[in-house]
């Protein structure tokens, strides 16, 4: 008899208002790969990816698309070939958008892409943290390389979309490991407000203009630029405020890039996507079980500090649809989190 578990999923492409978007199912416990680890999902946060997913993948008819990416829970058994963890490890991970995802109460994960989940967090605290982590990590210091300056160019990055999930994390990962002065971009008091208690020294209102904000702070042209949201609105004005041979990273999917206005600078241009080592397989997959390592070290030394603006309850589809509606809103701040089984 084929053992079964709970976990919520969608059979085909809806809006969140639809009580059928996401639902309460019952599906096989999966089996470990040889170096897959079978975790019992303790709690999860919700990202915009989840949301995309949702609406642009309809399943194959009859097969329901399990989605989830950041889990935080506990090892119960492990692959052949495992061998970094062991049953009963703590651990926390952001999962693989090709696999099957952590909305279920067992979940399969490559070991090389898992960290130890920080001991001075709350499952909940924790389950913030992997995605937006690992996204902001390998855009700010693989991809922008901001430890080396940009000659010139004010020591400086600019984060459109300071208060988001990514926004939240690069904000502190700037402003504790490095000397950059970081300006950050919100729209509403209470975002505003958010951004500067995560450590940003400027937060200007990306409703208006980016350049004239930029330049009214004095501090001259930024070598950093940071788009976590919206970057097609922005672009033209990334483009006059940031500094010759400056650098620009970006993570959303605008419907077209026209980077030319880039070249007179002689800006480069990264696009930083956190599934992409676990989606290639790439020789250097295990950085990110270890970068997730390192910032637990670094939330336990009380460096960092979780992300959670709201914690909606146990999972379940209906909460889910909450957490995918507040995201869809564009209202979100921080991380949604849900914890425990309904």
């Amino acid at each position: 008899m084929t053992r079964t578990m709970r976990a919520v999923g969608f059979r085909q492409s809806l809006p969140i208002a639809d009580d059928r978007a996401l639902l309460d199912l019952q599906v096989p416990t999966p089996v470990p790969g040889p170096r897959d680890l079978l975790v019992r999902v303790q709690a999860i946060s919700v990202n915009p990816v989840d949301t995309k997913v949702r609406l642009r993948a309809n399943p194959p008819e009859g097969e329901p698309r399990i989605l989830g990416y950041d889990a935080v829970g506990t090892v119960a058994a492990v692959g052949g070939e495992a061998s970094l963890f062991r049953p009963g490890d703590a651990v926390f991970y952001a999962g693989a958008i090709g696999r099957p995802g952590t909305n279920a109460e067992l979940h399969l994960v490559d070991e090389r892409i898992v960290g130890r989940k920080p001991d001075s967090l709350s499952l909940a605290e924790a389950a913030a943290l992997p995605l937006t982590a690992i996204t902001a990590w390998e855009a700010l210091f693989d991809r922008l390389d901001i430890r080396k300056p940009v000659p010139g160019a004010a020591n400086a990055v600019l984060i459109v979309g300071g208060a988001g999930g990514v926004g939240s994390i690069a904000t502190q990962l700037v402003r504790r490991l490095t000397d950059l002065t970081v300006v950050t971009t919100a729209s509403r008091p209470e975002t505003a407000a958010w951004s500067r208690d995560l450590g940003a020294h400027h937060v200007i209102d990306h409703r208006k203009p980016l350049a004239a904000e930029v330049a009214a702070l004095g501090l001259g042209a930024p070598a950093f630029v940071f788009s976590t949201t919206n970057t097609d609105q922005h672009l033209a004005e990334i483009a006059a405020l940031i500094a010759p041979q400056g650098r620009f990273a970006l993570i959303d999917d605008p419907a077209a890039l026209d980077i030319l206005p880039f070249k007179q600078k002689s800006v480069s241009v990264h696009w930083e996507f956190m599934f992409t080592r676990a989606m290639f397989g790439t020789a250097d997959i295990a950085e990110q079980g270890r970068l997730l390592t390192e910032v637990a070290r670094l939330v336990d030394a009380g460096t960092l500090r979780t992300t959670v603006a709201e914690n909606l309850g146990a999972i379940s589809a209906a909460t889910l649809r909450r957490a995918h509606a507040l995201i869809e809103s564009g209202r979100a701040k921080g991380k949604i989190v849900l914890e425990g089984w309904a």
